[in-house]
């Protein structure tokens, strides 16, 4: 698909957007890449170091909450198209402020897609708004079965619940407007430049330090875990060639119980750390369950993967792998993402 190139990633300091515009930038330099992110705590621009001086990138700080800053950036760069990543993703902080996540990921969307169509007035060709979503908008399974593209949506958590209104949104523009847009809803992501308030990073971080890894309930929640390069790749094929007004399942096909998963990154850890074998999980503790916690999640990817050929690239174990070798490598960065703010937030939630 042909496009005339000028491409908005909003959230694109955070942790999928960093990986998805970096591809961009690396992969096609005749595109303009423009990254628009508000750098809350999970925006950190020391994701994206090695591409900042790229001529086909240029970084805009901004919040989707803004309308007249919005609409102004827009009539500037006059966008053709656009990714939209910018979200509060973090289950754990929707239950304690929920309305932060309505007016970022339901009104900023909504902001975005009026932007998007003053500009541009129904004059679609060679247009459009790509939103990326999540598997929880669909809800819990029980032991068996995969969320598909036409499983009906059933949020139980603040946050799935901003997340399914503005897939609702999105796709209320496309009929009520024409908006040409495509929605895919991904699994739980991992790897290299998260921050750690998510799973995989934060008992990392707690290993590298000898602090408790903290697990809700018994630990027998299942999540789908997509590696987040691979998922950078599959927004890349969706992007140039998902149909309009469609939706794709992206999932890594990696279902694993919770505690499961902390014993293998726990091996892991004590293995590359060089420390005796079970020491990691010595630092296992039972918390209590939160609120609407889902039992399980998995994805059906069939659809992207016959449409568009996309599969996962690495397994579980060797991305697992990778992305502790990264964040070994990386303590730096680490360190400076877990002071301050983040600090007096961790020790209020799991307390």
């Amino acid at each position: 698909m042909s496009f005339a190139k000028n491409i908005l990633i909003t959230g694109g300091a955070g942790f999928i957007g960093s990986h998805t515009v970096r591809r961009f930038v690396n992969t096609y330099p005749d595109y303009h890449i423009y990254n628009l992110d508000a750098l809350t705590y999970a925006g950190n621009l020391e994701n994206l170091i090695d591409i900042e001086d790229k001529k086909n990138y240029t970084f805009i700080q901004g919040d989707i909450r803004n309308e007249k800053y919005i609409n102004d950036i827009f009539n500037e760069y006059r966008f053709d198209s656009v990714i939209h990543l910018a979200a509060e993703s973090h289950v754990d902080r929707s239950i304690n402020d929920p309305l932060a996540f309505a007016k970022t990921n339901v009104l900023g969307t909504m902001v975005l897609l009026n932007a998007f169509l003053s500009l541009w007035k129904g004059d679609w060709e060679e247009k459009r708004f790509y939103h990326i979503s999540t598997d929880e908008v669909y809800g819990s399974l029980g032991e068996t079965g995969q969320f598909t593209e036409i499983t009906a949506y059933d949020p139980n958590s603040p946050y799935s619940a901003s997340k399914a209104s503005s897939d609702h949104f999105v796709r209320a523009y496309g009929e009520t407007y024409g908006l040409p847009y495509v929605i895919t809803n991904c699994s739980n992501n991992y790897g290299p430049n998260q921050f750690p308030e998510k799973l995989i990073p934060l008992f990392i971080n707690n290993i590298i330090h000898n602090k408790p890894l903290p697990v809700y309930g018994e630990g027998i929640n299942t999540r789908d875990w997509l590696y987040v390069i691979d998922h950078a790749m599959a927004i890349d094929l969706v992007f140039h060639k998902g149909m309009i007004k469609e939706t794709y399942n992206i999932g890594g096909f990696n279902e694993w119980k919770n505690i499961d998963l902390v014993k293998m990154l726990c091996k892991q850890m004590d293995e590359k750390l060089g420390r005796k074998k079970g020491r990691g999980e010595e630092l296992i503790t039972y918390i209590k369950d939160r609120p609407g916690h889902d039992l399980r999640y998995a994805i059906d990817a069939t659809k992207i993967n016959k449409e568009l050929g996309w599969s996962p690239t690495v397994t579980f174990e060797e991305g697992l792998s990778q992305t502790i070798d990264w964040y070994l490598n990386n303590t730096d960065w680490l360190k400076n993402v877990t002071s301050g703010a983040y600090q007096n937030y961790y020790k209020a939630q799991y307390h």
